[in-house]
């Protein structure tokens, strides 16, 4: 046996006895996969890339705090009416009381809702910003969400600011009825009066974006903007292909097919999507703080 051939078997020996504490030694989360290309790759390196493969440019789900991070110019932003919670206006329970499951949601996520809204600058152009956050209960519109959102438009139009929503929401919370749909022509309304103002409204679609939520504020922008290959949709397809007794194109409801049918303006990935805010809100606003 050569020296070459010895090195080597005593090296399998090795790792063959020590396999398990080899393995242990590796933290959990380090690595990730990519569920559209297979790619695997170190988290640290997606989490630089903004949560978007470096491989096949799939967008990874991300949290409204990461979006704070990745848009808001750093130290810029205040946090406003964020003090407000639901509470269970109809005693409410499925698999689990509501009241529990919003307990829940509000220990697993930090959130006491389903969205952050606040001021920030996106290179030193003061707006407003609401962001919702699909981990609290699927983003859905409750009552919180509807107070939320209402509440920083009505305060942009005072302040004569821009509003931007990143949308991301399953639609309105079931849990409270005709509560949460209620929202829907409350943040509407304020948006009339916004727009009247003769203010900018940026509505921006991410995966997914659906009920509710799209058959009100997601769809009233100025400019609509959505992240790409987001699902943007109201009724579900397989309800829409039992109903009209169609087959439906298989990249119906995806943020492509909405552009190419006009519904949206702009597809922007979310690694460009600070600076084409940013460009789009000179346009208005110029160098205006």
């Amino acid at each position: 046996m050569s020296l070459s051939e010895w090195l080597a078997t005593k090296r399998n020996t090795y790792i063959k006895n020590n396999i398990n504490k080899i393995s242990a030694k590796i933290p959990d989360g380090l690595w990730i996969k990519c569920n559209n290309c297979g790619l695997l790759m170190y988290y640290k390196t997606l989490y630089k890339n903004q949560k978007v493969c470096p491989e096949c440019h799939n967008h990874f789900p991300t949290s409204s705090y990461d979006r704070i991070e990745q848009i808001i110019d750093k130290d810029t932003w205040l946090p406003i009416n964020n003090q407000l919670a639901s509470t269970d206006p109809l005693g409410f329970c499925d698999k689990k009381l509501y009241e529990n499951r919003l307990h829940d949601m509000q220990t697993k996520t930090g959130l006491l809702d389903a969205v952050q809204t606040g001021i920030g600058n996106i290179c030193n152009i003061s707006i407003a910003f609401g962001i919702m956050d699909f981990r609290f209960m699927g983003g859905s519109m409750g009552s919180v969400v509807g107070e939320k959102l209402t509440r920083l438009i009505e305060k942009a139009t005072k302040m004569k600011k821009p509003v931007i929503i990143l949308c991301a929401s399953g639609g309105a919370r079931m849990q409270e009825g005709m509560l949460s749909l209620m929202q829907m022509a409350k943040i509407s309304s304020a948006l009339q009066k916004h727009q009247q103002a003769g203010l900018l409204y940026i509505p921006i679609l991410t995966s997914p974006t659906t009920g509710g939520v799209t058959a009100s504020f997601a769809m009233l922008g100025d400019i609509i903007i959505a992240e790409p290959n987001a699902l943007i949709a109201f009724a579900g397809r397989r309800v829409i292909e039992q109903t009209i007794r169609e087959d439906l194109p298989k990249n119906f409801q995806t943020s492509e097919y909405l552009f190419k049918h006009g519904f949206i303006d702009l597809i922007i990935p979310r690694t460009q999507l600070k600076q084409t805010l940013y460009k789009v809100l000179s346009f208005y606003y110029g160098e205006c703080k």
